[in-house]
């Protein structure tokens, strides 16, 4: 059994039902987040402009908003938690370390602490995965069939 393996089993044995509803509860606040970014794009590339990103602001730009939407669907979804939390795991050490530390650590800087909390809990599902209730549980039991 290697690393990989090793971590899947310990996860699955280590995982309560309720924290598949934190699960979907991230990922309903990380849609929200990029559905949030759409409606005002300009915020997010002069929040990305803060952290001095050397590449393109754009291709920066439509990366989160992207990352957000079709992650956050799937993490909801339990399909593919653990690519979609890797994906979301450098923007949110993006804004917790480059864009909202540099407001401080006072209580009034909610944008800084709902980061953290969401970073410590990708941070959570990357180890621990999906969970039972989940479309990658659903895919995994035996005889299933995909028809496309």
């Amino acid at each position: 059994m290697n690393l990989i393996e090793r971590i899947e089993h310990w996860g699955d044995a280590h995982h309560p039902r309720w924290i598949d509803f934190v699960r979907i509860s991230l990922g309903l606040v990380i849609f929200a987040k990029g559905v949030s970014f759409i409606m005002d794009r300009d915020s997010v590339a002069s929040l990305i402009e803060q952290t001095h990103f050397q590449l393109s602001i754009w291709s920066a730009v439509h990366y989160v908003v992207f990352a957000h939407i079709v992650g956050g669907i799937f993490i909801i979804l339990g399909l593919r938690t653990r690519l979609a939390v890797a994906l979301q795991i450098p923007i949110l050490i993006g804004a917790v370390f480059f864009v909202n530390i540099t407001k401080g650590f006072s209580f009034l800087n909610s944008e800084f602490w709902l980061s953290l909390i969401v970073l410590m809990l990708l941070i959570y599902f990357l180890i621990v995965g999906s969970g039972p209730m989940s479309l990658d549980k659903e895919m995994d039991k035996p005889g299933y069939k995909r028809r496309i």
